[in-house]
This record gives C-alpha cells, structure tokens and sequence, in this order.
C-alpha cells in the first residue's frame, strides 16, 4: 500500500472513490464521488460520508447503525450496491433487504419452513432379519401386513414375467454351462475345471439376463402400445396451484457456465409453456473452491436480473458439506421440503424441456400412490469421438434396455439420481440415508444413494416407475475413456456398499435384485478376469505336464483328454450371438421407425459396427480398471469424489502413458507367455491381448474432437439432437457459448479489495451471527492475519469462511485499505486494472 501510495501521490480515500467510480452508473454521482465535497479525512470517515445518502437511497437503513455496528465499511454497503446498479436495481427491495444488525442483505433462498428428518437406521445382518420374520410370523403379524395391502393388478403382471425372465436365464445357462462342460479337456471333473465352469455359468447368467431384457424392450417399442406404461393414462390436464415443484440442481465445483446455462435454457423453455409459476429452482452448491463460488453467486444473480426470476430461482452454498449429494438433498427437504409437493432432481449437465417437466407433473397428479418417476435422459452435447461413439449407443440401444427394464420391473424399477421427479412427503419420511454402520470402507456414508433412495420409498409402499417414452430429458456423457473411468471408480464403490444393504429387513425383492446386478456391474469385471487367467492355467497345465491316462487304479481303458473345437466355436457364437443381437435390433428398430435423423439407413449400421469393434478393444481395457476398482475398494483405499469433466477435452498422450502402461505391459507378457505355451491358443486370446496393448493409442486417438467432427461430417455415429436438435438444446448451446465468452466475475482477492464486488460479496454472506464477544475477539484475529499474509497465505476454507462471514469480509476490506502495512498483494491481485467487473447480461 505505501507503494502505491509514494508512486502516485494520492491518498487511499481518493483511490478508493475513483475506484468506485468506475463502476457507478449515474454520471452525476460520478462526478459527485470525484471532485465533491466527501469527507475524505480518513477511511471510517469516507465510508460515514458514503452512507449519509438521500431517504430515497437509504429508505432510513442507516438510522441507529453506528451504534449496532462498529464495522465502518458496512456502513457503506447498501450506498455502493446503489451507486453501481442504480437502473435497473441490483434486486427487489425484498430480496436486498437488511438483516437485524442493519447490514444490507442480498436474499438468494427463502423463508424457512424447517421439518424434522430423522434417518432409519440399517438392519444389514441377515441372522437377525430371518429371526424377526419369524417371531412376526410367529405372532401372526406377518399375514396381517401381507392383507392389508391388496397387491394391485400390475404387480399381479411383474410378478409373473419375473418368474419367466429367471426360467428363461437359468435354463439358459444351463445349457450353455454343459456345452462348456463338454468343450473342456477334463469334461468338468477337475478342481480347475470346475472353477471355470463356475465362473462361465455366473458371467453368461449376467449376459443373458441382459440378453432377454433388450428383447422384451425390443418387442415393446415395436409394438408401440404399453398399457402399463406410467403416461398410459395421463392426458394433459391443468397443474393444480397446490402442486408446487422444486428443481433441485446439486453442483459441487462445477463449470459454471455451463450449469447456469442449463438451468436458464430449461427455465425459459419452462416459462414457454406457460407453466412456470408451478416451479421454482434451487441450486444446492458444495463448492469448496472459492473462486468459483464467486462466480456461481454472479451467474445465479445474471440469471435472476436477466429474466426477473427473484422469487424463483434460489441459491444456497452449504458451508457444512456432509453426505455429498444426498446430504444437499437432505438439506434442502429439512428446510423448504414442506413448502413443495414434489421435487425434480437435475445434475449439473442436465437439460429438461418445460413440456417434459409439465407431463411429469401430472403424472403425478394422476397416478397418488407413485413417489419416484424416473425418465430416461438422452446423451449428447459432445464432440470427441469417444463421446460421440458413446452418445450413439445410449441413444441407439439404450431405449431397449431401458423399455426391457420397464417390462420387468414395472412399478418396481430404477432411480438413478438425476432427471427424475420424486414425491416429497413420502420422501422425507422414508428415505433419508443413515450411514452404514462398521468401519472401514463398505461402511459410513452411503455414497451411491438412487438405488438404495428407491429400495426405501419401495419398501414405503410407494411406487417406483421409468417414464421410458418421455421425450425432452438430456445429460452428457463423459468426453473421453479416462473421464468415465474415474466416474465408475466412484460408482464401483457406491455399488459395493449398497450390496450390504441385499439383505436389509423390508427391502423389495426386485430391489434386491437391483443391488445384485449394481454388485454385478462391476463384479462381472474381476470374474471375467479369473476366467481367463485360470483358462491360461489350464492351458499350462496341459501344456507342461503329462496326461494321466490312468487317473483310477485298476482301469483298462486310458481315458483321453477330449478336446472339442466344433463345439467351442459354437459356443462362443452363441455367447456372441446374445451380446450382439441386441444391436442389430435396436438398428433394425431405426430402420422401421425412421433413420434420417441418424444419418440414413446405411451410415447407421455402419456406426454400429464401428462402435461394436470400438467396445470390443476397450472391453479388456475397462476389465482391468473395474478389477482395481473392485479391489481398491474392498482394500479400503481412498476414493476422491471430483467432478467430471464438462469440457470437450483431449487426452494427451502422457495422461494416456500414465493411465494405461500396465494394461499395455500386461497385455504383451501375456501374449508372450500363450505362445511359448500354445501358440494356436494364441488365436483365441488374440481379441484380449491386443485391445490391452493398444490401449495407449486408442485411448488418444478416441478422445479427439477433431475426428468426432470428421465422422460428424461423414454422418457417422449421428444423433437425432445432433441432426435436428431440440429448442431447448439449441437455446443451452447459445447460451453457453456467450457465458464462456463474456461472463466475468472477480478473483477472491478482487472481491475483498474491490469496493462494489465487496460490498455485492458482503451483502451475500449468510453467517450472520449475533455480535457476542468470543465471536468479535475470534473475527480480529482472522481478519489480522489475512491483512498481513495476503490471499497466497489463506486456504481454500478460509477464504470460504470469509465469503460466507460478512462482518469478517467487510472487516478485512477495511482493514486493507486503511492499515498501510498490509501486504502488496492484496492490492496487486485485488486491482489488476481498470476492468469493471459489473454484471453482465445475456438478453
């Protein structure tokens, strides 16, 4: 500061209010803030001056202030805010009102209506479940509960395709598993035979059951007509004005500009339906970056001043960050759950169409005994290659699976976190999470909550359905193989944990089902891993050992070692014929429905062959990752819950190296050891050992936005919302665009020195706790040491508790521009330049 101060020969008041000025919008209050009559004698004095303002400014705010405050830049909050957003006004005047000391506030949620939460907690040993099914049996408690609730006539319906779908599975795999039986050397009677003769039965049972799913999906899309499904009924009845909607937009260090960018593009599609008033939306931020905190407070306050949307669109950062997502869906039920009837979960990258929003609604409304409907959301949005490919087959074969899941589950289905509308009360009383009790990593938080969320409101009595036909919902896709990678990371261990929960008193069979195959979608990795591994041994084995002939004493007759080819070969085209048949019908469905928007009937089985040779070289790539993921987590290592990537971003051939040069490694040994050992096998083994040793150049190459555009071109791996995109998706993509281009908001250091980015902070700080003594002594201390360290020498919490502390924040920026001994880099990070950071507007 006495550097600044020698070099230009002003004093910190002059500074002050030319600094200042640059952001004041009236002419002649600029004027009047350089060349009037100020009290400029000293810093407490000017601040003083600056809130003796006309009623009209102040609205008599400042009566009695100096008594209840002895901070002096509060004092001047409210006359800065004016001075910088004099026309229009930075908010309403119920939303920038003042709170008790008199300190200007800046609203950004409403008034509490707090509900008491209280978690169930887990029952997870299964002795002890079977023992009070049996006492309740016992007593004649069970068949009480079991008459009263009458099953209704779809779960008469699922209850008998599920019996279908298991005869269907296990005789299945019955048949391939003695067909296995036969293809080995041994017939099945060795210990290593008998191994991978399990294995087999458990990996094809997983195929197969996916095999029947994509199926019924296949056959219930073509025939178009689902009486059971949850819209069936639904005409578009008027929005009863009791029936308010929370849109909940979970976000935890995000890129802002595409979260904000969402959100107004499903607002404004909202509005266009002119059912807005029925909604309103939070964003719930866990942010612990302060910086972006910053500039998730200017998007939200944009968009409010944008679309007069003050009343509608709320923001709440917590500063207690427990339970991740779950906890700020807690959070939010605990204190305005009561004020909605329903909330509708968004995830940072999801867009929804304000006729999609509208039907989920009166779905609701219609259907009273439904807590959770979930919709099916459409990838896109990316441009690399990977993603692209990875857009193309959600969009292509998901609605097979998706409609397959329908089918069998019924009212009984999968939530899965995001894009979905949950009823509330029901919510809130039965499906708040408890941790899982133990210790070590299957225990404590649950961090994967869909599945276990929709078990709870299951074993609720409250339905659980997929809107698998509704239109107008959207998410992204990772843009590349190591950023899905690091998602499933998260996801295996989610999935693990929630396998605790199989055998929890009350729970839905179907349910349990649901925990089996999250455990199976991660498990399958490791199982098929052991199988080729002991393949391999067995292969040794017959390789360096002699056959005995003559494995029972007394025998005759030698028994040969039998090797079947024939019957291998079709074996696996059988295996293949499950995994791939699902694709050609989902192609084959195009065709019937329509494949213009996917690039004509050819250039569409063209993109799903590529994609299928594509999934077949990361298939062992992704199996090693799931193994480490499995075992890392049973092992307790730590998982770091980060949030993926938003951006159309490359993989560099070093992130590549890094990732993948054990997968390479180990695909080269293996290849090696086969042939010394069997180099026929090799043949065999070839799909496995390849993929592994071009995992480094395949996971570059698919990560590139250049070759996504060149098969975009060439009408490849194309989408419907890329050939013909939805209003709300083209309005998201503008929007986007000029966010990224235009919207500026101020570092950390900018917002404590800057005096309107300041005094906009101060007004949106929420711990405004009352002034007691500890507290007061507990504040000078801080603000001390961050007048003297400088912005490098406070953590990310620490700068967090200053934005979150408005006494504290206007404390340290009085202190730094009165106190001459406070270090240089306040003020050189805090005023890089002339560049004003007024909010910006995208009208």
């Amino acid at each position: 500061m006495a550097e600044m101060m020698s070099s230009s020969q002003a004093t910190p008041t002059d500074l002050y209010l030319e600094r200042l000025a640059l952001e004041t919008q009236d002419r002649q209050e600029r004027y009047t803030l350089l060349v009037g009559d100020l009290d400029k004698h000293e810093m407490a004095s000017l601040h003083a001056a600056l809130s003796e303002c006309s009623e009209d400014h102040c609205d008599g705010q400042t009566e009695g202030h100096s008594e209840q405050n002895n901070d002096p830049a509060a004092l001047s909050v409210g006359r800065r805010l004016a001075l910088a957003y004099a026309e229009p006004p930075l908010a309403p005047p119920e939303v920038l009102t003042t709170d008790t000391s008199r300190i200007t506030r800046l609203r950004t949620a409403p008034a509490m209506k707090r509900t008491p939460l209280a978690p169930w907690q887990w029952s997870t040993n299964p002795f002890v479940n079977i023992g009070r099914r049996f006492k309740r049996w016992a007593s004649g408690d069970f068949g009480r509960r079991k008459r009263a609730s009458p099953s209704a006539a779809w779960k008469w319906v699922a209850t008998r395709r599920r019996w279908i779908l298991l005869v269907l599975i296990f005789g299945q795999s019955i048949i391939a598993a003695n067909q296995m039986r036969t293809v080995l050397p041994g017939q099945g009677l060795q210990w290593l035979e008998i191994a991978i003769l399990s294995l087999f039965v458990l990996l094809f049972a997983w195929v197969s059951a996916g095999f029947w799913t994509a199926l019924m999906g296949f056959f219930q899309l073509l025939r178009r007509h689902d009486r059971y499904a949850i819209d069936s009924e639904v005409g578009d009845e008027p929005i009863d004005d009791e029936a308010r909607t929370a849109l909940l937009v979970p976000i935890c260090n995000e890129d802002v500009a595409r979260v904000f960018a969402g959100v107004r593009a499903t607002l404004e599609s909202l509005r266009s339906t002119g059912n807005g008033r029925h909604f309103d939306i939070f964003i719930l931020s866990d942010t612990s970056d302060p910086d972006i905190a910053i500039q998730e407070t200017y998007a939200w306050l944009v968009l409010c001043r944008d679309l007069e949307a003050f009343g509608q669109v709320f923001y709440r950062r917590r500063q207690r960050r427990v339970k991740r997502k779950s906890g700020n869906l807690d959070d939010f039920c605990r204190r305005w759950g009561a004020l909605y009837r329903y909330m509708l979960v968004l995830d940072a990258d999801s867009v929804m169409s304000g006729k999609c929003l509208t039907r989920l609604v009166q779905m609701m409304e219609v259907h009273s005994k439904v807590g959770i409907i979930q919709t099916a959301p459409r990838a896109s949005g990316r441009l690399n290659l990977y993603a692209r490919m990875q857009q193309f087959a959600t969009r292509v074969y998901g609605p097979l699976f998706t409609a397959g899941l329908h089918f069998w589950q019924l009212g009984e289905s999968h939530y899965w976190g995001h894009n979905a509308i949950i009823r509330l009360a029901p919510f809130m009383q039965h499906c708040i999470l408890a941790p899982l009790p133990g210790k070590g990593s299957m225990s404590g938080e649950i961090l994967s909550h869909d599945f276990v969320e929709a078990a709870l409101m299951r074993r609720a009595g409250w339905g659980v359905w997929i809107a698998y036909k509704l239109e107008g919902s959207y998410e992204e896709m990772p843009p590349n193989l190591l950023d899905e990678l690091n998602r499933d990371r998260r996801w295996c261990h989610g999935n693990l944990m929630n396998f605790r929960l199989f055998f929890s008193q009350g729970i839905h069979p179907v349910h349990r089902a649901v925990f089996l195959t999250g455990l199976m979608s991660y498990l399958s990795a490791p199982l098929w891993c052991l199988f080729l591994i002991l393949s391999t041994a067995l292969l040794a084995v017959h390789s360096f050992s002699t056959p005995d002939y003559f494995p029972e004493p007394g025998m005759l007759f030698p028994v040969w070692p039998q090797w079947n080819p024939t019957l291998a070969v079709g074996l696996f085209g059988v295996t293949a014929l499950l995994l791939f048949l699902p694709k050609l019908l989902s192609v084959l469905l195009v065709w019937i429905q329509g494949s213009r928007q996917f690039g004509g009937p050819l250039k569409v089985l063209a993109s799903m062959v590529l994609e299928s040779l594509f999934s077949m070289l990361l298939a062992p790539v992704r199996m090693l990752f799931h193994t480490r993921f499995v075992l890392t987590s049973v092992m307790g290592w730590a998982v770091q819950w980060r949030s993926p990537s938003r951006e159309n971003s490359d993989t560099t051939w070093g992130d590549a190296i890094s990732a993948h040069w054990t997968q390479t490694l180990i695909g080269a040994v293996w290849a090696a050891g086969v042939y010394v050992m069997e180099p026929t096998f090799l043949w065999w083994l070839s799909p496995i050992v390849v993929s592994l040793m071009l995992s480094i150049p395949v996971s570059v190459l698919s990560s590139r936005v250049s070759l996504g555009r060149f098969c975009f071109q060439k009408r490849l791996f194309r989408i419907p919302e890329e050939t013909q995109p939805p209003r709300v998706l083209r309005r998201m993509a503008r929007l986007l665009t000029r966010m990224n281009t235009a919207m500026l908001a101020p570092s950390f250091a900018q917002v404590v020195v800057d005096p309107v980015p300041n005094a906009l902070a101060t007004a949106l700080g929420t711990s405004r706790h009352t002034d007691v003594e500890p507290l007061r002594r507990r504040r000078a201390e801080r603000v001390a040491r961050g007048v003297r360290m400088g912005p490098a020498a406070m953590s990310r919490l620490e700068r967090l508790d200053f934005l979150d502390d408005p006494v504290m924040l206007s404390q340290l920026h009085y202190q730094i521009w009165d106190d001459s001994k406070a270090h240089h880099s306040w003020f050189d990070c805090g005023l890089p330049g002339r560049e004003s950071k007024h909010l910006s507007t995208f009208n």
